[in-house]
Parts: structure tokens; sequence; C-alpha cells
């Protein structure tokens, strides 16, 4: 039995040495650009332009790099492309180019706030005390349970603590919203909680819904506090606090959205041609928005202290007094594996009762700092921290988990290798799941089939690392994902997920889709990702892009890991009716133990006829994109077209034992005499008459042609451990081809 002071005293010390940690190395990094003075009236107010919208909140810490320079601030303005900081340092009149480096400490400080005020109650420290030590005898009348609603009712009736798994597609959000409906009817206070804007919002909106079925719902009752998402969803009731004004105060939310506007003109009008007046203007106009904001806020607390339900997230609810400083009958957790352990149970010291849900069989807490107490309370989630977890690997459950036991997400044969291999058989399917999934199965790729392992095994050595995160990517794989996606989407789908454990391939994949794709992302709901930003959502054709093979001579941590098997469990579970593996089979079973998830998942789908391979290409490949073809790579008609009209460069990669043909040396010879030719390789090659002959060999073959026409497996005589059917792929995307020769640093020369 450990003190509840205790545990209060290493996490606020946890908190604080990640918060040390992010301050000294920092994070999240963004490149903002010409940077303006407006204003050196005690800060330095200056306004940038960004490439992208950034999610920075209002009000948020910042630090500014510009070379030596560096400087703290805050966030006036965040919208659109433009951003307005306050500095304390100036920079001068003008910055070309500077890094904003922001980290959310401002949570873990006021975290570490709260744990201080939890320490002079000894209610709440009771509370936090049922939470990581639940040794108390379940009180629960489990002769009366009639369904999983009604369990989880019963439960929260009788007992403090409530651990709820949930793996995927198992009805956690209907069974959480209509608990909390339950004690809305009951006139109890509910507050629901969770680590994103997401989960709130699905689940205060299915609770709101419910409850409107019942036609019981009174208007101010549910409010979903806070959270930008929630103004971007259309509930079918009023429970945001944008609704709520907009039908309390109409003036006062016509105000706010006049000068939302009037704001986003004057930005935009800066951002093609900067001004003082306007500047003088957008400033102005701040401080009238300011004004107006706090206004709301005021509204808004009000609105708090009317409602019977209210959901927010994690981060709000430690950070506004108005949910803090309040006492509610039950608290509920949702996303509890994603939360850290100081979060749930800060939670958990709101209500009377707490019900905390997650799965820990996915992705765990994400913290930074590497020390012991970081590793121990912010890396891993509740359910292990409360030992929860430790009766599962003994085979039981503990008294006060409750286990949701029907997955109704995935089609069997998604679900039959975590139902045997995640969830050792605890978990089973829902009736429907056999049928409600066909339409999704049947259509293409691969029409019939609703898991898939496409092999790539012996199709090159094109596994490489980025030169400065070290993220690996794979060209190869980028290349035959994106073809799973325009087969799918020609196909029909309209909800198509792209995930990898790597950050480098999943932005190569959203470059290319931006490039390629922009139309038809508009149309349909395609996403590229990591497989952590996954977590939560789900998709009906899901490809995950495991990208490890040669040259590459161990697989990568993340794949083969201590949280591995969180993250494989997540990459298929995301799916509702096809999961396509783009993996190397060979370089798997050479590199991943027997015991490793990866290795089961590709062995088992191979050993359950889920395999197709290179050999297949043929038959799958349907429809040829405009700007990325699949041929024959002894067909050279089309690469020797593209080298005739090559204007002003050529680069050609000859690995070693690499042989060109009598014909590809005429081709090369009798290139325009305006174009470079640049060769990667350990040979020289002086008769082909190069610009430049770079040392050092290049693993996989390619041609670049003008920077932007990129040839994958070409030439053939130079695709080591390629075999049949010799496929090369044509891809025209200058942003593709400008990254990969960034990487091999061609770009400058």
């Amino acid at each position: 039995m450990t003190s509840t002071k205790i545990y209060i005293r290493e996490w606020q010390q946890a908190l604080q040495k990640e918060i040390n940690y992010l301050k000294k190395y920092g994070g999240n990094r963004y490149t903002i650009m010409n940077g303006r003075l407006v204003s050196n009236d005690v800060h330095y107010t200056y306004y940038f332009d960004t490439t992208s919208f950034l999610r920075v909140p209002i009000g948020a810490t910042i630090r500014l790099e510009w070379g030596s320079m560096k400087s703290s601030g805050r966030v006036l303005s965040s919208e659109g492309k433009g951003l307005i900081l306050e500095l304390e340092k100036s920079f001068g009149d003008l910055v070309p180019e500077a890094v904003l480096l922001h980290d959310p400490w401002e949570l873990l400080e006021h975290l570490i706030q709260r744990l201080d005020e939890i320490k002079k109650s000894k209610r709440k420290r009771l509370r936090i005390k049922n939470v990581m030590e639940p040794s108390m005898d379940a009180r629960h009348p489990a002769d009366k349970i009639k369904s999983n609603v009604h369990e989880l009712i019963l439960r929260s009736k009788y007992n403090p603590v409530t651990f709820v798994w949930g793996p995927p597609g198992t009805g956690k959000t209907y069974t959480l919203a209509r608990t909390a409906a339950n004690k809305y009817f009951q006139d109890k206070r509910v507050l629901i909680l969770a680590h994103s804007n997401q989960a709130v919002d699905v689940l205060i909106g299915e609770a709101a819904a419910f409850i409107e079925q019942k036609n019981r719902f009174r208007e101010g009752d549910v409010l979903r506090y806070g959270g930008q998402a929630a103004e971007g969803i259309l509930f079918q009731n009023s429970i945001t606090s944008k609704q709520l004004l907009e039908k309390q105060d109409p003036l006062l939310a016509a105000d706010k959205e006049r000068l939302w506007e009037e704001r986003r003109m004057i930005k935009n009008d800066l951002s093609t041609s900067f001004s003082k007046r306007d500047s003088d203007e957008l400033l102005e106009i701040e401080t009238k928005l300011a004004r107006i904001l706090e206004k709301i806020r005021q509204k808004e607390t009000e609105f708090l202290n009317e409602a019977y339900i209210v959901g927010t997230t994690l981060a709000k609810a430690a950070m506004d007094s108005s949910v803090y400083e309040k006492e509610f009958d039950l608290v509920i957790v949702d996303e509890a594996s994603m939360a850290y352990v100081p979060q749930a149970a800060f939670a958990a010291s709101l209500g009377k009762r707490v019900i905390i849900c997650g799965d820990f069989k996915q992705l765990p807490p994400i913290a930074s700092g590497r020390d012991s107490l970081i590793t121990k309370w912010l890396k891993e989630d509740i359910f292990h921290r409360a030992g929860v977890v430790d009766w599962v690997k003994d085979g039981e459950l503990h008294p006060h988990l409750f286990l949701l036991k029907e997955q109704r997400r995935m089609h069997p044969d998604i679900s039959a290798f975590t139902n045997k291999y995640i969830y050792h058989s605890l978990v089973g399917d829902h009736e429907s799941v056999k049928t409600s999934r066909n339409q999704i199965v049947n259509q293409k790729p691969f029409p019939g089939r609703a898991s898939l392992l496409l092999d790539t095994s012996f199709s090159g050595k094109h596994c490489m690392s980025e030169k400065t995160s070290q993220s690996r990517y794979n060209l190869w794989q980028l290349l035959l994902s994106f073809q799973l996606i325009h087969e799918s989407y020609l196909g029909g789908a309209t909800s198509i997920g792209y995930m990898s454990p790597y950050r480098a391939q999943a932005s190569l994949m959203e470059l290319l889709l931006n490039d390629l794709y922009e139309d038809e992302q508009s149309q349909a709901d395609i996403t590229a990702a990591t497989v952590h930003k996954f977590q939560g959502s789900e998709r009906d054709i899901m490809i995950f892009d495991s990208v490890d093979d040669a040259p590459q001579s161990r697989a990568g941590m993340l794949l083969t890991g201590k949280d591995s098997e969180r993250l494989i469990n997540v990459a298929i579970t995301r799916t509702r009716g096809k999961f396509v593996h783009v993996a190397s089979h060979h370089f798997i079973q050479n590199h991943v133990y027997r015991g490793k998830t990866l290795r089961q998942l590709a062995d088992y789908q191979a050993n359950n006829q889920q395999r197709v391979t290179t050999s297949d290409i043929g038959t799958w490949i349907q429809n040829q994109h405009s700007r990325l073809n699949w041929v024959h790579a002894k067909k050279l008609e089309r690469i020797f077209i593209d080298i005739e009209n090559a204007r002003s460069s050529l680069i050609i990669s000859l690995p070693q034992k690499t042989g060109l043909t009598r014909e590809w040396k005429e081709k090369l010879l009798n290139r325009n005499k305006r174009v470079d030719l640049t060769i990667l390789s350990s040979g020289t090659w002086e008769e082909l008459q190069p610009s430049r002959n770079e040392e050092g060999s290049f693993p996989f073959p390619f041609v670049m042609i003008d920077n932007s026409i990129l040839w994958l497996g070409l030439p053939l005589e130079g695709a080591d451990q390629v075999l049949p059917p010799y496929v090369a792929a044509r891809l025209n995307s200058r942003a593709i081809s400008e990254y990969f020769l960034g990487q091999i640093s061609l770009l400058e020369k």
C-alpha cells in the first residue's frame, strides 16, 4: 500500500521533469516566414506568414528561434495562414524565416497545481487511493444484471471505481452514453472527459441523442464545453456553448462573428500586401475581440453551472476552474489508456463515482523525457499502474474490471487475428459483422477478400532513413500503397485510411496525395497519418504500410519494441471492411522474432491464403493513374522517350553489379546536349560522358528526369534481388522527386 501523498509527490516530480525536458529540447517545431514588426510597446509584436494552418491555441506560450537569436513569447492570434506573436525580445524589423517551438507544458503546470490542491482534501485523496489501489470488494448485485448497459449502471452505482475494458468496436460509446443518460434521468450530475476533442464530441453527442430519443431532452442540460472541434460538428440538439449562445444571446454571438470576419479579411490583406495601417487595425480588432470573448466566457460559465451532463477534454478540465472546482456525482473518463496516470487520477478526484474506460491493448500515453519517473507515470496507462492488467496476465478479470466482449466493427476475417493473438479469445464477433461489411469486402481492390498481405518481398532494396530524423521511408511501398488507394477510390470506397508506424512515410503519402489526389480527397474521406494519429478513429478500408525492408539490417523498434503489439493492434482494428498490410514477408521472417506481433500477423496472413505477391501485380492493378504508371521493366520504349525529352537533368542510379545494355548507353549518349547527366555508382562510366559521377553505390536503381519524373525499378540490370515479373513504376511528381533528391543530397547541386 502506498500513501496517496507519495503518489502525488512522484506525479508532480514526473510532470516537472517532462516540463523541463520540453523547455530544453522542444518538440513541435514550425517554420514561419516573412515576419514584420507591428509594434514595440513594452513587448515586440510580429506578424508572420505560415505555410500551413497551425493548431497553436491563442495565448499559448511559445519560443522563437532565428539563427542564434531566441525569445520567449505568446500567441496573440492564429487563424488561417497568419500568425501574430508577442515576443520579449526584438528580432529587428524583418524576419525572413524563423522556427516556432510550441509544447503544451502549460497543461502539465496546471496539473501540478491541481495535484497541490488535492493534497489538502482528504475526500479527494481517498478517491485517488481507490483508483490506484482498487482492492475494495465489488458491491454491485451481479445476479440482477440484464445487459452491458445495466451492468455498468449497477457497477457505477455501488462501487466507487469501475474500470471498463473496451476493445475496438465493442460498443464502448453506446454503453457509456446510455450510462450517462441513466444518471441524468436520476438528476445526477455527470462529467464526461477524454483525451481528445473528437472522443468528447462522439460520446456527448451520443448521450444527447439518446436522451432526445426518450423525449426527455431539455435545452441547457447537456453541454459540450470548450473545444474548437465541437463547433465543426452538427449536433442535432443545442449542446455546444456556441449553439446555446446563438439562441440565448444572439447579439453577442453576432458581434463575435462580425469581428471574426473583419479579422479574417484584414489578415488576408496582410498576407498579400503588408501595411502598418492594416496591422494597427488588426491589433485594434484583437483587443475588441478579447473583450467579446471574455463576455462569452462568462456566459459559458453560466451554461456550465446549469448543465447536468458536461463534456470536455482532460486538458480543459485541469485548466478551467469552472470545471475543476465543481463536484460531480459521476465522472466518466474515456480514452483513459491514452491519458497520463496523474490526469486519470485528477479526473477521479472530481466525482463521487468514476468510470475509467479504455483499451490497454492500444497505444499508451506519449511523453518525451527519459527519466525513470516519466517512464513510470507518463508513459504507461492507469490500467497498468493500478494493477488491473496484472490480473488479465494471470488469466482473470479484476473484480472492478468490466470487459465488453463482442466487437461489431471488423469483418471476421480481420478480427480473427486480433481476437486470438491480442485479446486471447476473450473477445468475439457479434453475429452482425458476418454480413454487415460484405459491401466493403466486395469492393476493389481484391473484391471478396477482407484481409490481405501485399507482399513486397524481392522487389528491391528501397527502405531508407531520413537524413535528419532517421525516420524510415520506402518509395516502392509508398507507390504500391497509393495504387491501392486509387483502386479503392475508383471501386467506390469513400472512407480510406493509410497508416504507417514511421512519420516520414506517412508525411510522404500526405505529400503524394496533395500532389496527385487533391480533388479526390475533397470528394472522399482519404487520410494518411501515423498509426498513433489514427487511434480512436476507423475507416472502411485501411492500408497499413510497415515500410521495413532491405537494405536495413534490422526491423525498427516501433515494430518490434515494448509497445509494438499495441501499435499493430491499433493498425488492424481501425478497419471496418478491408485491411491491406503492405510489407516484405521475407524481411520480417529474417529480422523479426516469431513471438513478435508483426511476425505473427504476416505469418498468419500468409498461412491463411491472405497473401498477394508481386507476381499478382498485373491482376489487381486495373486503373493506371495519369501520373503513376506501372510497366514491365523490359519494355523500355516509355523511359527512352522520357530520356529523349529531358530538358535539363538526368540522374541515374547504378547499384553494384550493374550492367547497361548497348541500347541504354546509346540513349544516354544521344541525350540533349544541354542535359546534365549525374551517375550514382561505385564504378566509373566515362563512356557515358556524365557531368558528374558521384562515388558510392545506391541500394536501388532509379532514373530521375528534370527533377520531376521518377522511374523506380530501372535500369533492370541493376535490380539486385528483384524477381519476376519485373515491374517498374513511373511517377510524375516534382514534390516527391525534390524530397527524394534532398534526402540523397542532390537537390542543391
